[in-house]
Order: structure tokens, then C-alpha cells, then sequence
């Protein structure tokens, strides 16, 4: 039968680069020595890369790099009826924005190249050749609409659909026969025997009965792309990849996949199925939520240390849960012997609280502290356009300022051009009927606020200017430092309501004594000044 496919089927050439496996396999959770540790992220291109791909790849990235490995991205599209155009190339480049690069990769390259699928056809070919001639693969010649049929009586019987193995004792004589009308069959794999049982290095021993459950797989399509099964076990041999770390939807399926290995006479990874990454209530993450996927993240300006972060504390695999770890921390402290069963519940309700931390950690380094300036005036510019009055807020050094006094209270770069900070760099609109509200002695404490400021040879500090502040109110019958205080936060933000800001900021003494920003309507009220003028707070030395 062998012979005879051979002539029917898909050409075959030999390809010396990729028969022969990459590198050669640990036998345990670290390397032996002198053993490669090669691992891979082998996401399908159906869609963009999301949370749960992200927590599947960065496992990976981590275990190769605490075992001095190789991290690969190796692209699945076989499956070419539901791919996404771009979304291969997402893939890569929110691996590489997450920081967390492949070593090999479809646009990277590599000793295993080429890293898609749908260009490793040849390689299927000849491991279906193989099973062929080995009589542990047959063609089925079964139509779709007989598949069908068979699925639909398996459900009406409330049975699992299963193909009912029809083709697998075709003689020679009726392979020829189906031959001569349909010469590109699908191919099927028997199962048969008693599958292996193996140590998943999380879930421990396990086997799977597959013979008794589901019918013979297919493996390759009449099309001539693979299915999953053999793909993924044709690709592992041929890279070299010495641990095979996917989600735990793969671990009823690794027992076939062992069959596949002892039909094909090789050498199996080790495996370790990851727990699956769920919502905080335990609901499946779907791509159908629209906030899971990287781009949006990244776009929402959240920091990628943040997500990783995040996604390994709501884990397993770590001596302890603490947040605020870097990614050279989580490879230092990561141990694939302590992943547990049990699933991860996501709170993205936290990742802000999280973002600060990281937000915080790279305002304290200086060279990261720069490009934060850079990005807080692009992030000014594109907010505000022209409805900056003054330029000098685009100052380095004001901006720099800005950013170290609001550490610790903002959770996103973005956050300081929302409209409730829009007052650190445009001129709020206040009018003098607003602030009249306040007080009917609006003139006075503007008077008296800006005396303190422009007083001549005073140096004020934060407390020298709280203590004049209060000497206003007090100074002033019958207005209390509340109303004083209230006066200032709407002539410095525009803002009638404490609660919008998030933060006592822009009416604190220790806000105005430490950033020079823009003084409207306090002089609204002075005889000779315009209601729209504005003065600029001097810089103050503590």
C-alpha cells in the first residue's frame, strides 16, 4: 500500500537542513550536561497575541533563560482558513514589546528555519511517508458530509463524536480503487497499543487510553498541511526542543502524541502543562474580551513589566507572590517545580496598582527617568496641540519636575494629560464669577496670595508657606483657611471638586513650592491686570 501511495501522493525531496534535529535534550527540569535547553512558544496565527499566549510565552522565555536556553517562536498556520491577516506578525512584535524576544523566529531566523508551518510541508510529507510504510498511518477516503453524519448521530445518542475507523481496513485493491477517483486521500493514524504512560513535570504520571476514547486522528489533510498532532511532533523532533511547556488543554492529547514519537522511532521532550490562566471569577479568558490582547495595553500606555508582573502573580511556579519583580527577577526566583494544578485567577482590576510600582522603579533611575521626560512632552504635544499658550511647560527640566513630584500618585505616564491634570500645562478657565462663589473676599486673598509670592528677598520653603497661608485666613475677618485653600485649588485647576483630581496636589503648599506652574485668575481681581492674564509661580529653594 506503501509503494502505491508513494507514487499518488504529495512529492517528497530530502531536505539535509531539517532531517536532522537541532541540538539534542535535557532529560529533566534543568539541563544535563552538556545538554541544550530549547523551548518554543508555538502560537497559532488565528488572531492577536492576548494574556493567556503571553503568560504561556513568557514561562518559556524564563525556563530557557534560567537554563542559559533557547526561547523559539514557531508559528502554527496550518489551519489557513482562519488566519488573521497581521496577526503574525503582532505575534512577534508584542513578544518583542513585552521584552521578552524569541532567538529564533520567523523574522529572526535561525538553525531551524524556516520557524511557519505552512513552509515545512516537505518535512510532513516525509514522516507521513514513514508511518505509511510502516503501517501505523492509512488513507481515508471518508467526505466531509459522511464525517458529519457520523457526528451528528454520536450527539443525537449523546455519545462523543468519533470517526468510527471505516478506512483503516481497506485492502490494497480498494486503496487503489479510491486512488484511481480521489488521489490525495487524507491520512490517518492508527491507534493502537497501549498508549505510554509519561511524568508531566507539573501534573505528574499520566495516560491517556486514546484507543478506547477517540477514533484514529487525521494527521495530514488532503491538502497536504498537517494537523496539530503531527505538526507539533514533527516540529519538537526537528528543533531540538527539549521541553515542551503549553497549556493544560494539551495534556489529554500528549499521549498520542507519545504514540506518534514511538511510530516514528524518536526521542520525546519532556513535558510541562501550564494551568490555565482564567478571569478573577474563574471564566475562561476569551478572545471575545476586548481588553486581553497586548495591543491594547500597550496603547493604554501600561507598562510590559507591569503584565508580566501581574500574570506571574496570580500564579504559580515562585517561592512566593510579591509584586513590583522585574523580568531578571523572575528568571532568578523562577522554579518550574513549584507550578501547581491549580489555576490562575487574573484580577485586572489590580494591574494599575501594578503599573505604579514599575512606574515608580523607573522614575528612580536617572537614564530611565529621561525617557520618561521625552515621552511625557511627545504625550503633551499630542494631547494639548494648541492650546498650549506657554511652551515652557515642554521644558525638560518642568516636565522632569513633574514627574518626580506625582510618583507614587499617578499609575500611567497618560495620566498626567488627562483633563483632570490638564492644568500642569494650559491655562485652566476661570472665571472671576467662579471664584466670587467661593468667597466675597476674593479680592483680598488674592491680594494678599500673590504678596506672599512676589515679596521681595524671601526665600520661601514648604512650611514658610504654609504658615503665610494660614496667616491669610487669619488676616482676613470671617474667612476660614478651608475657603483659602478652596480658592486656590479652582485658580490653579480650573477644578471646583477636590474629589476629580484623585490627589491633594495643585493647591498644597507643597505642590506650589515645588513645580513652577501657571498662576490664572488670582490676579483677577488686582486693579490694572486682565481676568485672563497669567503669572508664573517663581522657582522656590527649600
Amino acid at each position: 500500500m506503501a509503494l502505491l501511495l508513494k507514487s499518488r501522493l504529495w512529492p517528497v525531496r530530502p531536505l539535509a537542513p531539517l532531517g536532522r534535529p537541532v541540538g539534542r535534550r535535557a532529560a529533566s527540569v534543568g539541563a544535563d550536561a552538556g545538554a541544550a535547553v530549547r523551548v518554543r512558544f508555538a502560537p497559532s496565527p488565528t488572531g492577536f497575541l492576548h494574556l493567556g499566549g503571553l503568560r504561556t510565552a513568557l514561562y518559556n522565555y524564563i525556563f530557557a533563560k534560567k537554563h542559559q536556553g533557547s526561547f523559539i517562536l514557531r508559528l502554527e498556520d496550518t489551519d489557513q482558513t482562519r488566519l488573521v491577516p497581521g496577526a503574525a506578525e503582532n505575534i512577534e512584535a508584542m513578544l518583542e514589546w513585552a521584552g521578552i524576544p524569541p532567538d529564533e523566529s520567523p523574522r529572526r531566523g535561525g538553525p531551524a528555519s524556516p520557524y511557519q508551518q505552512s513552509q515545512r510541508l516537505e518535512l510532513y510529507a516525509q514522516a507521513t511517508k514513514a508511518l505509511l510504510e510502516s503501517g501505523t498511518a492509512y488513507p481515508c477516503f471518508c467526505s466531509p458530509q459522511r464525517l458529519e453524519l457520523l457526528k451528528k448521530e454520536a450527539l443525537r445518542n449523546r455519545q462523543t463524536p468519533r470517526y468510527d475507523n471505516r478506512c483503516r481496513n481497506l485492502t490494497q485493491k480498494q486503496v487503489a480503487q479510491k486512488l484511481a477517483k480521489e488521489p490525495k486521500p487524507a491520512i490517518r493514524f492508527r491507534l493502537e497499543g497501549e498508549a505510554p504512560a509519561f511524568q508531566d513535570l507539573v501534573y505528574g504520571w499520566n495516560r491517556h487510553e486514546v484507543a478506547s476514547v477517540e477514533g484514529d486522528p487525521v494527521i495530514l489533510k488532503s491538502d497536504g498541511f498537517p494537523t496539530y498532532h503531527l505538526a507539533c511532533v514533527v516540529d519538537d523532533h526537528h528543533m531540538g526542543i527539549s521541553h515542551v511547556l503549553r497549556g493544560s488543554e494539551w495534556l489529554v492529547s500528549t499521549s498520542k502524541h507519545l504514540l506518534l514519537y514511538q511510530a516514528l522511532g524518536w526521542q520525546p521532550p519532556r513535558f510541562a502543562h501550564l494551568p490555565l490562566l482564567l478571569n478573577k471569577d474563574g471564566s475562561k479568558l476569551s478572545k471575545r474580551q476586548g481588553d486581553i490582547f497586548l495591543e491594547q495595553f500597550a496603547a493604554a500606555d501600561f507598562l510590559p513589566d507591569a503584565l508580566l508582573d501581574i500574570i506571574t502573580n496570580c500564579g504559580s511556579g515562585f517561592a512566593e507572590n510579591q509584586m513590583g519583580r522585574t523580568l531578571p527577577e523572575l528568571i532568578t526566583q523562577f522554579d518550574l517545580t513549584r507550578i501547581t494544578c491549580h489555576s490562575a485567577l487574573l484580577d485586572l482590576d489590580k494591574l494599575p496598582e501594578f503599573n505604579r510600582l514599575h512606574l515608580c522603579r523607573l522614575v528612580s533611575n536617572e537614564t530611565q527617568r529621561r525617557q520618561l521626560v521625552g515621552k511625557l512632552q511627545a504625550l503633551v504635544e499630542e494631547t494639548f496641540g494648541s492650546q498650549l499658550q506657554d511652551r515652557d511647560v515642554l521644558d525638560p527640566a518642568y516636565v522632569e519636575r513633574i514627574i518626580l513630584l506625582r510618583q507614587g500618585h499617578i499609575c500611567r505616564l497618560q495620566d498626567l494629560v488627562s483633563p483632570a491634570h490638564s492644568y500642569l500645562w494650559t491655562r485652566p478657565a476661570v472665571g472671576r464669577v467662579q471664584l466670587g462663589i467661593i468667597s466675597e473676599k476674593v479680592d483680598a486673598i488674592a491680594k494678599c496670595v500673590l504678596g506672599i509670592l512676589e515679596a521681595p528677598s524671601i526665600s520661601l520653603t514648604q512650611d514658610m508657606l504654609n504658615r503665610e497661608l494660614k496667616k491669610v485666613s487669619e488676616g482676613l475677618e470671617g474667612t476660614r483657611h478651608s475657603t483659602v485653600m478652596q480658592f486656590l485649588r479652582v485658580a490653579l485647576s480650573g477644578q471646583l471638586v477636590s474629589g476629580q483630581m484623585g490627589w491633594t496636589a495643585p493647591w498644597s503648599p507643597s505642590f506650589i513650592h515645588s513645580a513652577d506652574i501657571h498662576w490664572p485668575a488670582l490676579s483677577s481681581g488686582l486693579g490694572g491686570t486682565k481676568p485672563n492674564e497669567t503669572r508664573s509661580l517663581p522657582s522656590f529653594s527649600p
